[in-house]
């Protein structure tokens, strides 16, 4: 016989007085939400690059070459999606890589990465062994 649990709503603890409580925190450009996902901060993450994405546009209109365009799209919007990955990719979901992976597809396709860049969950471990690598 299989026994059913019903779940217990989450109660939380009452508030403290001159503390008000919140639903994301953001901490050195890291989002962090009550429920310990990365989905806000990739939110977050995927529009401030989406911004940058028009400064590369205009680089490119400008006659900048594809390979400098390619240095600069790493220097800048791929450095901010890895930006603390070893410690925030524990948290993301399936969804949250997905997201990302459109987005590096977009860039692409428009040209601003390199074309043989892998996908996030190959530079989430990259940027883990680095890590690994310099603190052993």
């Amino acid at each position: 016989m299989l026994h059913v649990t019903q779940k217990k709503p989450l109660q939380l603890p009452l508030p403290c007085p001159g503390i008000t409580r919140v639903n994301s925190l953001s901490a050195l450009g890291v989002v962090f939400n009550n429920r310990l996902t990365a989905a806000d901060h990739v939110s977050t993450t995927l529009s401030s690059c989406s911004s940058m994405m028009y400064a590369l546009r205009v680089l490119r209109d400008h006659g900048m070459r594809p390979s400098s365009l390619h240095d600069v799209y790493r220097a800048t919007v791929l450095a901010k999606i890895l930006y603390c990955s070893p410690a925030c990719s524990g948290l993301t979901s399936a969804s949250d890589r997905s997201r990302i992976d459109a987005f590096l597809k977009k860039s692409k396709r428009l040209g601003y990465c390199n074309a043989n860049t892998p996908p996030v969950a190959d530079l989430f471990a990259i940027v883990d062994d680095a890590l690994f690598k310099n603190v052993c």
